[in-house]
């Protein structure tokens, strides 16, 4: 079976955390991939050789690797070149995920030869996009998968939905390749909804691992950090 085809229908879960959080340390990365698995997850996306060489070693899952870095000059944060990239099959990663957007990236490399220099070595790419137009090109270019990571918040009023609709978007109109659904997806029918629209598979994240911050959202409203603040005022 097909690393990809092993993703069909499933959920991915991202093992992150950071910079700050007691949380990122591989070993920790590495238990929380072996939690998902046991839990039914599909896949684990995890960031940087370190943590994916913990979490190969401990789960039988398929991982997407990435490499999160601040390039000056650029606003491609994930896997910005080649370079980032190579450090991660080094480590066991089973495809890397990539900014797809049409931002400028670093040296100028271009998505489509990033993904054709992965797919030389044998290496899938899932293409994080925003938008229908990055998502088409990423898919011309070869990407194995489109995800809509990338994506804002549809409602302006609600910063934390997930964009169903341009999954369904990028499932309709006549891609050559499966669309994952990520970012912002935090519930079961946020989940259901994506699936019902087309998605192959499903990422999530803060959601299930990123427990600094849904303690600090959820500590924010609590009533002794509220009268703390009331008694400042």
């Amino acid at each position: 079976m097909s690393v990809i085809s092993r993703l069909a229908g499933g959920l991915i879960v991202s093992c992150q955390a950071p910079v700050g959080s007691p949380l990122r340390q591989p070993a920790v990365m590495a238990a929380m991939a072996c939690a998902a698995e046991l839990a039914g997850a599909v896949g684990i996306r995890a960031e940087g050789a370190a943590d994916i060489a913990a979490i190969k070693n401990a789960c039988a899952l398929p991982v997407i690797g990435i490499r999160k870095r601040q390039v000056p000059g650029t606003d491609v944060r994930i896997t910005p070149t080649l370079a980032d990239a190579l450090p991660l099959l080094d480590a066991g990663a089973d495809l890397v995920a990539l900014d797809a957007s049409d931002r400028p990236r670093p040296g100028d490399e271009r998505v489509a030869d990033l993904i054709a220099a992965l797919a030389a070595r044998g290496v899938p790419v899932m293409a994080d996009v925003g938008d229908h137009r990055c998502g088409v090109a990423a898919a011309g270019a070869g990407a194995a998968l489109v995800a809509t990571t990338l994506a804002p918040s549809p409602d302006p009023s609600d910063p934390d939905a997930p964009d169903v609709g341009l999954v369904r978007r990028l499932a309709e109109g006549g891609i050559d390749a499966p669309i994952v659904a990520e970012g912002r997806y935090a519930t079961p029918e946020a989940v259901a909804a994506a699936f019902a629209a087309g998605a192959y598979a499903i990422v999530v994240g803060t959601a299930i691992t990123d427990t600094l911050a849904l303690a600090r959202r959820l500590c924010a409203a609590t009533p002794a950090v509220i009268g703390s603040r009331a008694g400042r005022a």
